[in-house]
C-alpha cells in the first residue's frame, strides 16, 4: 500500500538535513528546483526558468563519497555549468562527484514548473524512481506546494521540506501571527481582506490607530520578491480633514489606482487576500536585514546566515540581492528571534530552510529591529550561503554571526541575481568562463576571496547573470563585486566591437555600490 506524505516524511533521517554530514552518509537527494509559485508572479522575473540552475550549490553534499544526487531541470543543463560548480567543491575530485551525479530534463521550457512537468512524465518519473535506493533517498525543493507534495507520494520518496498544509506560517498574515505569539517586534498592519472595499476599511482602520502615519504598504498574503506589495501614499489624501464615511471612499479610490507590479493583483486579492501595514521610516538610517536557519528532521534548528539586503525596483521593495554577514550592531538580535520563529516553526511541523525579513531603523543612536515576514522556502539568499559553504567548508560562528573559514578567518560576500548590461546578451557560459579566466576574477581559495558565478543560463538570451563575491571583509567583498562587474562588462562590451567609457561603470551594469534600502522589504526570490 502507498505511504501517506506525512508517512513518507516520519522516514526522513536527522542527518539529511546536513549538507555535509562528514560521517560517510551513504544516501540519494533528488534535486528538484522547481519554482512553484503564483504564475503571473513568476511572470515578472526575467528568465525564471533558468532560476532552476541556482540549487546547483545543492550539490555540496556530493562532498561526502557515500551521497548521489539526481537534479532535474525544464531544459538539459549544459556540461559546462555543471562541471563549473562542481570544480568549486574542495576534497573531492570533479570526475568522482560527475560520477555521482545524474542529470535528468523534460525538454519543456514553458513558462509552468518544473514539478508540473515531471507530474506529466510518467516514463521520465519511472527512470527516476529506479534510480533511487529505496529507503535511503529524500527529495529536495526550492518550494514546496500541492505539486511536490504529488510528486513524493508518486515516486514514494520523501520530502525535506514544509507541508504546503503548514504554508500559512510563510504567508503575510502567519508571518504577522508568529511574530506575536514569539514576541517578535512588529509594524501595525491589518488582518486579511479579499476586496477593495475591505482592503479600504482595513487601511482606515489602520491610519485611525496610526494617525501619524504618511505611507503604508499593501501585501497579497502570498507575493514573492516584494513583486506582491505595493506602497500607498497617504499624506496626499488629506485622511484627517475627511469624515469616516469619506476617509474610506478616498482610500478605495486611491486603491483602484494602486501601483502593484502583479497586473492582475485585484483577481489575487480575491483569491489569496491582502493586507495593509505601516511603512516603517524615519530615524537617521535604515536596512533590511535578513536572518536565514533550517530545521533538520527531528526539530533541531540551524542558524545559517544573517544579511543585509539590497532592494530597489519601481517601489524600492524588489530584493536585487545582499551582503552577508548582517551589521554587527544588530546582528545577535536578528539571530536571537530567527532561532525563537525557528523554533515555534518546528514546533508546528515546518522542515527545511526558512527566513526572516526585518526593518532595522537607528533612532537616536539606538537600532529598533522590526519583523516583517517569514520566508518558509529556499530564497533569495540561500544559494550564495550554498556557494560559500561549499567552496570554503566553513560554518557560522553562534557567538559573533560572523561566517568563519577552517583556518578562522571571518568570510563576507556581496551577491546579486541581476547584473544585466545590453553588453552581456550573446555571450555563451564559455565565453564567459574564458572571461574570469583571463581577468583572474575566479574564487581563489589560498586568498579567500573571487567570485563564483550563476545563472549561466540567463547570459545569452537576457544579458542577465548571478555572481557571489567573497572577501576577507566587507571592503573586500565590495571591491570584489565592483571590479568583477567592471571587468566583465567592459571585456563583453570589447568583445561586441564598442569601447567602455573611461573612468567609470558602463551604465546600465546592474546594482552598483550597495543603496539605502528601502523601509519595506519583499520576500527573497
Amino acid at each position: 500500500m502507498a505511504l501517506s506524505f506525512r508517512e513518507l516524511q516520519a522516514q526522513l533521517q536527522p542527518g539529511w538535513g546536513c549538507e555535509h554530514s562528514g560521517d560517510g552518509g551513504q544516501f540519494d537527494v533528488l534535486v528538484v528546483p522547481s519554482l512553484s509559485m503564483d504564475r503571473a508572479l513568476m511572470a515578472l522575473v526575467t528568465g525564471a526558468h533558468h532560476y532552476e540552475e541556482r540549487q546547483l550549490f545543492s550539490l555540496i553534499r556530493l562532498r561526502d563519497p557515500g551521497v548521489r544526487a539526481v537534479y532535474v531541470t525544464s531544459k538539459l543543463l549544459p556540461e559546462l555549468v555543471v562541471d563549473a560548480v562542481l570544480e568549486l567543491l574542495p576534497g573531492v575530485p570533479t570526475s568522482h562527484a560527475r560520477r555521482r551525479l545524474h542529470l535528468f530534463d523534460t525538454d519543456d521550457a514553458s513558462n509552468r514548473p518544473l514539478t508540473e512537468k515531471l507530474l506529466e512524465r510518467p516514463a521520465l518519473l519511472n527512470r527516476i524512481g529506479d534510480l533511487l535506493r529505496p529507503g535511503r533517498s529524500f527529495i529536495s525543493c526550492f518550494v514546496v506546494t500541492e505539486l511536490e507534495k504529488q510528486l513524493s507520494e508518486r515516486l514514494q520518496v520523501p520530502l525535506l521540506g514544509t507541508d504546503p498544509a503548514l504554508g500559512y506560517w510563510g504567508s503575510k498574515a502567519g508571518s504577522r501571527a508568529l511574530f506575536a505569539r514569539c514576541g517578535v517586534p512588529h509594524p501595525p498592519g491589518s488582518g486579511l481582506a479579499t476586496n477593495l472595499d475591505d482592503l479600504s476599511e482595513a487601511t482606515a482602520d489602520l491610519w485611525e490607530a496610526n494617525p501619524h502615519l504618511r505611507r503604508c504598504v499593501v501585501k497579497l498574503n502570498e507575493g514573492i520578491s516584494g513583486e506582491g506589495n505595493a506602497p500607498l501614499e497617504l499624506e496626499p489624501l488629506q485622511l484627517a480633514e475627511r469624515s469616516s464615511a469619506d476617509r474610506r471612499r478616498c482610500l478605495r479610490h486611491a486603491l483602484e489606482s494602486l501601483p502593484m507590479p502583479a497586473a492582475s493583483w485585484r483577481e489575487l486579492l480575491a483569491q489569496q487576500g491582502a493586507l495593509v501595514e505601516a511603512w516603517l521610516e524615519g530615524g537617521e538610517a535604515l536596512s533590511s536585514p535578513s536572518v536565514q536557519g533550517t530545521i533538520h528532521p527531528g526539530g533541531r534548528v540551524e542558524l545559517l546566515s544573517t544579511h543585509e539586503q539590497i532592494l530597489g525596483g519601481p517601489s524600492g521593495q524588489t530584493y536585487l540581492g545582499c551582503c552577508m554577514p548582517a551589521d554587527a550592531a544588530y546582528r545577535l538580535s536578528l539571530m536571537r528571534h530567527g532561532r525563537a520563529i525557528g523554533e515555534a516553526l518546528a514546533a508546528e511541523g515546518a522542515l527545511e530552510r526558512y527566513a526572516v525579513d526585518f526593518i532595522a531603523r537607528r533612532i537616536d543612536g539606538n537600532w529598533d529591529l522590526q519583523a516583517i515576514e517569514v520566508n518558509l522556502r529556499q530564497g533569495g539568499t540561500t544559494h550564495p550561503t550554498m556557494a560559500l559553504r561549499a567552496i570554503t567548508t566553513g560554518q557560522l560562528d553562534p557567538d559573533s554571526g560572523l561566517f568563519l573559514a577552517p583556518t578562522g578567518q571571518p568570510l563576507h560576500y556581496r551577491a546579486t541575481d541581476n547584473l544585466t548590461h545590453p553588453d552581456l546578451q550573446g555571450l555563451l557560459p564559455a565565453d564567459l568562463i574564458d572571461i574570469v579566466a583571463d581577468a583572474d576574477l575566479h574564487y581563489d581559495p589560498a586568498r579567500l576571496r573571487g567570485s563564483v558565478f550563476h545563472l549561466l543560463g540567463c547570459l545569452s538570451e537576457f544579458g542577465k547573470l548571478g555572481m557571489t563575491c567573497v572577501g576577507r571583509s566587507a571592503e573586500e567583498a565590495e571591491a570584489v563585486y565592483a571590479g568583477t562587474a567592471d571587468s566583465l562588462i567592459s571585456r563583453a562590451m570589447e568583445l561586441q566591437g564598442r569601447s567602455s567609457p573611461p573612468g567609470g561603470r558602463p551604465p546600465g551594469s546592474g546594482p552598483g555600490p550597495v543603496p539605502p534600502a528601502g523601509p519595506a522589504p519583499g520576500a527573497e526570490s
